[in-house]
């Protein structure tokens, strides 16, 4: 079956599912594969719970009238994103960067939702496979849709593109994340610029904060929209971020100055498309970030900052940075391992701890293998979160304001059961 066959099945209910606990009534079942599974194993279950159709590749599943057999499941899936996109007259809008892709892409989607039908990427599903899924949630109804795109190796980035076809791209920000697949920083430039190069060879446009010399440079010779010159302004971030835009102001329930760029870009591109400033700003304050992403919780006498979803060098600095500016006195920082640095890391590691302890807080915890190699007095190390969890170092916290940070592998939401 070519895919232009296929494609006129998808059309039947435009659904598209890989996980046989989450089928939806008429999808089509893309059997993929991973390090531990087989999806085509499940095909026969995937039909029998509701999916019209099972796309496979493995010949001696291939037993049932309503079973598709292509040469690779997961090529099949990312030539019909594309064959899909290529139909969709609509605006697609990429972004990419070493942080705060996530939460921008859900202002942005926050924002234009206001005025138009938005499709955009599910949680972080990024890579891939969640770039196909997200181009394949678009129907006909869809009006704007909104790409995240996620890399750590050089190429990938490219790749994506070659899927999503996009009209319009931001780069949140160049940091030192996945050092380790990249190489270096100047890796991690080349490897996030992959998104300025697709636009400036499809005539596409690009938002960008000309406040960011790599941004301006890397972005030279793209239609360019400048996000920070349309009247948006930094009002204060006490904790949480306030921006006026234009004669509006905007109180935001997101926390830390180093937010207030993925605010100023969602307000950029509604403002674009002439989503109304009131909806704009109705859009950007009532967005509450969830998923350990810059949370607050109030916990006993202790207001913890929860920004455990990930960590690097780049976003680490950050946020010690805004915290240290904050007026609480009392403040306690817990800080776990940040992963995918390679060489890097020794270094790495050492420059934030020696960074968290030169802001004088009241108690500095590094959690992790690589920060307990590091040769920072002044604060509790402990090498892993057990040996935490079994020391006395953390009792008798009260009337803190807590910032906890690192790496997803860390799993640093646990401390909210020990504080």
């Amino acid at each position: 079956m070519n895919i232009t066959e296929l494609y006129q099945l998808y059309t039947q209910t435009y659904l598209v599912d890989t996980d046989t606990r989450k089928i939806r009534k008429g999808s089509i079942f893309f059997a993929l594969k991973g390090d531990n599974f087989n999806g085509n194993e499940f095909a026969a279950k995937a039909i029998k719970s509701g999916a019209r159709y099972a796309v496979i590749d493995e010949e001696k599943y291939h037993t049932l009238t309503n079973t598709i057999m292509v040469g690779n499941v997961l090529e099949t899936l990312q030539k019909l994103a594309n064959f899909h996109r290529k139909q969709l007259n609509i605006p697609i809008i990429s972004l990419t960067g070493s942080n705060g892709k996530t939460t921008t892409k859900e202002l942005i989607n926050a924002v234009l939702s206001k005025k138009y039908a938005t499709a955009a990427t599910s949680g972080n599903l990024n890579n891939h496979i969640g770039v196909p899924l997200t181009l394949l949630s678009m129907t006909p109804k869809t009006e704007i849709g909104i790409v995240e795109m996620g890399a750590n190796h050089l190429k990938e980035i490219e790749f994506l593109c070659s899927i999503a076809e996009p009209n319009y791209g931001l780069i949140t920000n160049f940091g030192k994340a996945h050092l380790e697949g990249f190489g270096d920083f100047e890796g991690v430039i080349k490897a996030k610029s992959e998104l300025y190069d697709f636009l400036r060879l499809n005539k596409g446009t690009v938002f960008i904060n000309t406040d960011d010399a790599l941004q301006v440079k890397q972005s030279s010779g793209i239609n360019a929209i400048e996000f920070n010159g349309i009247a948006i302004k930094f009002v204060e971030a006490s904790p949480f971020v306030k921006v006026q835009f234009k004669n509006v102001i905007i109180e935001s329930k997101l926390i830390g100055k180093y937010n207030y760029n993925n605010i100023a870009v969602a307000v950029a591109v509604g403002n674009h498309f002439n989503v109304p400033e009131t909806d704009i700003k109705n859009a950007i304050e009532n967005y509450t970030p969830v998923n350990n992403r810059s949370q607050i919780i109030q916990k006993g006498t202790n207001k913890i900052i929860l920004d455990a979803y990930n960590a690097n060098p780049s976003s680490m600095q950050a946020a010690l940075e805004n915290f240290a500016q904050l007026k609480d006195e009392n403040k306690v920082v817990f800080l776990g391992d940040m992963f995918e640095l390679g060489k890097d890391s020794k270094i790495e590691h050492e420059k934030i701890a020696n960074l968290a302890v030169s802001c004088n807080f009241s108690k500095v915890f590094l959690i992790g293998k690589a920060f307990s190699t590091t040769s920072v007095k002044n604060a509790y190390v402990s090498e892993s979160f057990e040996s935490f969890k079994n020391s006395t170092n953390y009792s008798n916290i009260n009337n803190a304001t807590i910032l906890i940070k690192g790496s997803r592998g860390m799993a640093l939401e646990r401390l909210l059961d020990l504080l």
